[in-house]
Order: structure tokens, then C-alpha cells, then sequence
């Protein structure tokens, strides 16, 4: 079984059910105090999610839980949620993820936020780090984006 997505910049991503995703000698990514890092995926569309969070897991050993909007992401927050690492879509309907990336600052929210474009480049990065994120990527994400992020962070260590 294989699952493909396109982009229109030109990025696809493929996965078979058949390829081994899983790198047995990678390290695991903890912070100093020796607990699981937590990430929150924010992504209207239901197969980013999925392979963002099993990337996660079972790559970098990530706690991660998912939402499909901004509003969903801000209202986890009010709710007193907390996560270290913020992977947020651009285009969402409700709220997009600059102006929910806006909002979490603004309650004061201290997670890195990572924008998440099909357009990394040009206005929707301008956008994203005027907003208050610390990085944007293009999609779709992988093992050398989340390695920069996680080792950008103060907190972890490789």
C-alpha cells in the first residue's frame, strides 16, 4: 500500500507500508531532565498529521498530539495544555497559523514554533516569523528539519 501527497511548488511526499521507517540506532531526543520532548501538530489535513506524528514518534521518540486549526491549537493552550515544539500549518481553515501563532504569543506562550508552508520561501516565511515563530519549513516535514529544530532549542540536547 502506498500513500502519496503533492504540493503545488512541486513537493511530494511518498510512503509505502512496505518501507521501514523506523532507524533502530537513532538516538533519542530528551531534554535535560531526561523526559520525552512533547510537540503539537497543527495541520488541517488528516495524512499530514498522521505521517508528521509517526515521524515523530518513532524517529525522534517525540510525544505528539495533533489538532486540524489554529483555533483548536490556541483553545488546547487556554486550556492549560503546554508543548515544547509548536509544528504549525499555514493554510488552515478557522484560523491559519500566523494569526494563531499571533494569539499564543500574545497569551505568552514560550514553545517553539515551528511554520509549516508549502511555500517556505518569500511572503508566507515573512509572515510566519512576523508572527512569532522561530522557524519556517517548506512541506513536507523530516528527519533534517526536525534535527535544526531540535538542536536551535536551548533546552535539548543530541
Amino acid at each position: 500500500m502506498e500513500s502519496k501527497k503533492q504540493w503545488s511548488g512541486g513537493a511530494s511526499l511518498s510512503i509505502s507500508a512496505s518501507s521501514k521507517i523506523i532507524d533502530k540506532s537513532m538516538v533519542n531526543y530528551m531534554t535535560d531532565k531526561e523526559t520525552k520532548i512533547s510537540a503539537l501538530i497543527v495541520d488541517d489535513d488528516a495524512i499530514i498529521r498522521k505521517i508528521h506524528k509517526t515521524m515523530l514518534e518513532r524517529l525522534f521518540n517525540i510525544e505528539a498530539e495533533m489538532v486540524k486549526d489554529g483555533k483548536e491549537a490556541v483553545d488546547l493552550y487556554r486550556s492549560g495544555a503546554n508543548f515544547d515544539i509548536i509544528f504549525m500549518d499555514k493554510e488552515m481553515p478557522i484560523m491559519d497559523g500566523p494569526e494563531a501563532t499571533k494569539q499564543l504569543r500574545a497569551m505568552g506562550v514560550k514553545s517553539m514554533i515551528v511554520g509549516i508552508t508549502t511555500r517556505a520561501a518569500g511572503k508566507d516565511r515573512e509572515e510566519f516569523l512576523a508572527a512569532g515563530s522561530n522557524r519556517c519549513f517548506e512541506k513536507p516535514l523530516d528527519r533534517a528539519k526536525v534535527e535544526v529544530v531540535l538542536q536551535e532549542h536551548e533546552n535539548f540536547s543530541i
